[in-house]
Parts: structure tokens; C-alpha cells; sequence
């Protein structure tokens, strides 16, 4: 499981929106200096994230805005999305390239094939993502929820290996 710590932002019925602040650990970097990704970092250090975040066995009505929450994704979510993303688009783009080249001869038809099965691999992402996109193995999960005052307890309210 992969968690972070994020504050509600808005409440729905079966969902949480919470917010997340992306932070970068070039600061404790010795090479902060001579390293292009420190650069970009620089850029989007601090940036904040809303997800919407699905209630699977808690209730809306146990959470107010500003909670502090502890979510999580599990790691097999997180690899599969992220191959989907970066390997079907070039894997539809070199076949579209390869078939159109087998047809038509000249590198202004394979061009084009490249760049009609690259988005042909788009399209397909889009409708995978619309029709996953309330599939709980996809979602990230509430946690636990810290109190905002008082001693600093943590409530479980889903065990990772429910999820």
C-alpha cells in the first residue's frame, strides 16, 4: 500500500475529496545544484492535488471538512495504471506504424499510421479510465482519520489488507 496524509476538502455522498501537497526531497539533495530534475522541482514544489477519494465501508456523515486522513492505494493499482499509460500508446502507435507500412510504401504513410495508432491508444485509455473510474481497485481508500484537536490519536477505519 502506498498512503499519504491529505485534508478534506469537500464531502459527497460516497466520496471525500481530499487535498494533497506534493513535496519534493531535493532540499536534502547534495547534488541540488547540478541536477535538472532539482530544477523542476523548484517549479512544482508545494503544488496542491484534489482527488476524490471513494467511502467504501465508512460514512460520509464521520468526516467533516479540514480532517486530516490518511489514504491509500494499493501498489498493484499504481504499476498497472502507470504501464497502461506509458506502454499503449507506443505499443498501438508501432503497430499502426508497422501495418501501414506493410500497405503503403513511403515514410510519410508509416508517419501517419505512427501517429493515428498513437492516438487510436489514447482513445482506448480514455474509455478504460471512464469505464474503471468507480471500480474500487482503482480508487484510493480512506485509512485511518487524525483528529484535528486533542491528543494526536489515529482511528482505523480500513484495514489495508480488507482493500
Amino acid at each position: 500500500m502506498i498512503t499519504e496524509t491529505g485534508r478534506v476538502v469537500g464531502i459527497d455522498s460516497d466520496a471525500l475529496w481530499v487535498e494533497t501537497i506534493q513535496r519534493s526531497t531535493c532540499s536534502s539533495c547534495s547534488a541540488q545544484k547540478g541536477c535538472g530534475q532539482g530544477i523542476m522541482n523548484k517549479a512544482f514544489d508545494g503544488r496542491r492535488n484534489q482527488l476524490r477519494v471513494m467511502l467504501q465501508n465508512q460514512c460520509a456523515d464521520d468526516f467533516n471538512l479540514d480532517d486530516q486522513v490518511e489514504i491509500c492505494i494499493p501498489e498493484r493499482a499504481l504499476v498497472g495504471g502507470a504501464m497502461l499509460v506509458y506502454l499503449l500508446p507506443l505499443l498501438t502507435m508501432l503497430i499502426s506504424m508497422a501495418v501501414v507500412s506493410q500497405f503503403i510504401a513511403g515514410d510519410v504513410a508509416a508517419a501517419f499510421g505512427a501517429l493515428f495508432g498513437f492516438a487510436g491508444g489514447l482513445v482506448v485509455l480514455r474509455t478504460h479510465s471512464q469505464i474503471n473510474r468507480n471500480n474500487p481497485v482503482y480508487q484510493p481508500s480512506v485509512l485511518a482519520k487524525k483528529p484535528t484537536t486533542g491528543p494526536q490519536l489515529v482511528s482505523v477505519l480500513n484495514s489495508p489488507h480488507s482493500v
